[in-house]
């Protein structure tokens, strides 16, 4: 995950929207390919690294971390150490994560309605 240049136009451009729409300033917070899925295995309670990483087995070890810093960093996932041998750390949704329940339930829907259409199109095609 890299990071824009704040000199680019392509920041000025995410910028500039981001503050005149709440849609695309979402869009931001959420759109990464895992940062959704994360957040919907956390609706269900707090998790720790290891316990996520087995729910994900397409992920790396490198972008789960990358993600879950993001989300902790933009305040919708909390990150609890416990000074205990061997460490402990556990993730949980904070109050505005959990406010994301019932648009990841609607995703899911639009998910599935979307496959459906698209199989029946290329049914369709064939």
């Amino acid at each position: 995950m890299s990071e824009i240049k704040q000199t680019s136009t392509n920041f000025s451009n995410k910028s500039a929207l981001s503050d005149e729409c709440p849609e695309a300033y979402a869009s931001t917070i959420i759109g990464g390919q895992w940062t959704l899925v994360i957040c919907s295995w956390l609706l269900s309670g707090k998790l720790r690294f290891g316990e996520l990483k087995k729910k994900l087995p397409n992920i790396t070890e490198r972008m789960l971390t990358l993600q879950l810093r993001k989300l902790e960093e933009n305040m919708i996932v909390k990150r609890t150490v416990y000074a205990e041998v061997p460490p402990r750390v556990e993730y949980e949704l904070t109050p505005i994560g959990y406010a994301l329940k019932p648009v990841i339930k609607e995703l899911e829907n639009w998910g599935d309605c979307h496959k459906k259409l698209a199989s029946k199109q290329l049914k369709f095609e064939d």
